[in-house]
């Protein structure tokens, strides 16, 4: 995949994340999926990007620690 391709992949999974639309989890999956691929493909990653991804890692993290609970 171009690089461009991956850009347009990650616009598309920000913009769903955004709009809250379909699983979030799916939606963390497939850009893991991306961010790899692109490092497979030895692609740049921006760093807000590899920010996000961890914060996301912690996030699901913590929430698997707790049974997925969540307290409102």
């Amino acid at each position: 995949m171009s690089f461009e391709e991956y850009e347009a992949e990650l616009s598309l999974l920000l913009t769903q994340l955004e709009g809250e639309q379909g699983d979030i989890h799916e939606i963390m999956m497939r850009l893991k999926q991306t961010l790899d691929g692109m490092r497979a493909e030895g692609l740049p990653i921006p760093e807000d990007l590899k920010r996000f991804e961890a914060e996301l890692d912690a996030r699901f993290t913590a929430e698997a620690g707790d049974g997925g609970a969540k307290e409102g």
